[in-house]
């Protein structure tokens, strides 16, 4: 894998957020990047549709940066399973790009057959930002529509999901669909170019890499009187593991993914490992853990080193830290970006904002007629999180191939949703008496 200049450039800046106020904090103003429009492509400069499907923050924003990465871009349609999420989301974009926004009353659709609404209302680029649990299903579906889709991050919650989306994926390149992941440091300026470097041999044979993501605790929206189990389930279902994978998968996944990327995407060959319970005790928290610590090994002898916790009043650490023969990457995610050793070098280049970037760069490749297909290294760097989950629930040493065979299903398929549904929350996981399936 060899680094490669980015196609184009962004304003530098944060990741976004959309508040419930609607006000957004976007990093850059409204400016559009500079695209080569293909003459063969058959989109050539005609707008493009987009679809939103899931309209809270993380997909408020990114319907935002999909309308800012291309100048005839519109929003056409949106679906959610919660209309105030959807009119909260319709009612932020109108604010920061209001003559992009042409979603029509027909084209609002709510509960869980919205994704299909949206997907059938004649859009040609889709965002899949709902919880990771309906995204195997959702982007099965966007494929097989020959929608172009970005699709956030992780792209499922247990192994037959990441299955599924491995067979959409190869649909999408049968199909010359563009398939942008949310994996979005991979589309950041500095990481590129120094995960190029090691790539490219400049620190020798890897031996090590650790990765850190601790922090503090996530949200959460107490119960009102007239939710059902699955309303309050789906309005906090960062604590479920059957929505969101736990922690690890949802939002730790981004140092393994990197862990991943720096390997050169080679899948490792055993896990072990530990996680647990302890501070995130209370009731509300549903049945997900408050840290992981898990070491993979690798066919050669590598080892790589994953801990992450969400406890409040701890110290705070996202790094990526690679270990070779010849010298040391370090890499402290938006600080420090610095190889030592043999070929000593820092980075000084252009800095960007990598969620932009993703949406430059799908865009980009749509007008082109030049598909991106993120599609294989999405699906096994979630796999990879799902592994340290597995790992720490059990504690027991797991192989790849168990991992990836794994028959456990954690939720209900999409077509077996309704607001009545009481699906059964697993028991927190108790290490050396939960059992891998």
């Amino acid at each position: 894998m060899k680094y490669h200049k980015p196609m184009n450039a962004a304003t530098p800046g944060r990741r976004d957020f959309i508040k419930k106020s609607g006000i957004a904090i976007i990093g850059g103003s409204l400016t559009y990047p500079t695209i080569s429009f293909g003459a063969t492509n058959a989109y050539n400069d005609s707008p493009l549709k987009v679809g939103l499907i899931g309209c809270g923050g993380r997909g408020t924003g990114a319907a935002a940066q999909a309308l800012e990465a291309d100048p005839n871009v519109v929003l056409y349609a949106m679906g959610d399973i919660f209309e105030d999420r959807l009119e909260e989301a319709h009612s932020a974009l109108m604010k920061i790009a209001g003559d992009k926004i042409k979603v029509e009353n027909k084209n609002k659709f709510i509960g869980f057959d919205a994704y299909m609404k949206v997907i059938e209302s004649g859009v040609d680029v889709v965002l899949l930002t709902t919880p990771p649990a309906f995204r195997p299903d959702h982007l099965t579906a966007a494929v097989n529509a020959g929608k172009h889709v970005f699709c956030e991050k992780p792209v499922a919650v247990d192994a037959p999901g990441v299955h599924r989306v491995l067979a959409a994926a190869k649909i999408a390149k049968e199909k010359n669909l563009s398939l942008v992941s949310g994996f979005c440091f991979r589309y950041d300026y500095p990481n590129r170019a120094i995960y190029g470097r090691v790539l490219d041999g400049t620190i020798g044979d890897i031996r090590t890499v650790t990765t850190f993501r601790n922090g503090g605790e996530a949200w959460y929206k107490e119960r009102q009187p007239d939710w059902t189990d699955m309303t309050y389930n789906l309005r906090n279902w960062y604590y479920y593991n059957w929505l969101s994978g736990d922690f690890v998968v949802e939002q730790a996944v981004h140092s393994l993914d990197m862990m991943s990327w720096v390997m050169g995407d080679k899948m490792p060959i055993s896990a072990t490992g530990t996680g647990g319970r302890q501070v995130r005790t209370d009731k509300k928290y549903g049945n997900i853990f408050d840290h992981f610590a898990v070491e993979f090994e690798y066919e050669n002898g590598a080892k790589g080193y994953h801990f992450t916790r969400q406890q409040s009043d701890t110290s705070h650490k996202n790094s990526v830290e690679v270990f070779g023969s010849e010298g040391s990457a370090i890499v402290h995610i938006g600080r420090k970006y610095e190889i030592t050793g043999r070929n000593p070098w820092t980075y000084e280049g252009e800095r960007n904002n990598m969620f932009q970037t993703e949406h430059d760069e799908l865009f980009a490749s749509i007008r082109n007629g030049n598909p991106i297909n993120n599609g294989e290294w999405m699906a096994t760097s979630t796999m990879l999180a799902i592994w340290a989950r597995m790992v720490g629930y059990t504690g027991q040493t797991i192989s790849w191939e168990q991992a990836f065979n794994s028959q456990e299903n954690l939720g209900p398929k999409a077509d077996e949703y309704h607001w009545d549904l009481k699906w059964p929350t697993q028991p927190v996981a108790v290490p050396g008496k939960t059992k891998f399936i």
